[in-house]
């Protein structure tokens, strides 16, 4: 399972959704770095293959970064992967 985590600006917390394969993941990654090359602000309708009632719907001048990360398992500190954990890490 991949994680795609979207940090929006001016919002400490990801928004995050998986997909099953990493061609999947990397289809939408791809997605989400060319909305954000393109400069204008359009609405990006996501949903979560892991829960498929989970949808999220942004505009894509508000996205900050985009993060892909695979699950491999309880990490060993008990932290979970991606943007907040970096975060915590720094101590912010």
């Amino acid at each position: 399972m991949f994680t795609i985590d979207l940090m929006l600006k001016n919002s400490p917390l990801p928004l995050s959704v998986h997909r099953k394969t990493a061609e999947g993941a990397e289809a939408l990654f791809s997605e989400l770095t060319g909305a954000m090359r393109s400069g204008s602000s359009e609405l990006l309708e996501l949903t979560c293959e892991k829960m498929p009632e989970k949808k999220l719907a942004v505009f894509s001048d508000q996205l900050a970064a985009v993060q892909i990360s695979q699950k491999t398992g309880a990490s060993p500190s008990g932290k979970a992967p991606g943007f907040a954990a970096i975060a915590e890490a720094l101590g912010q």
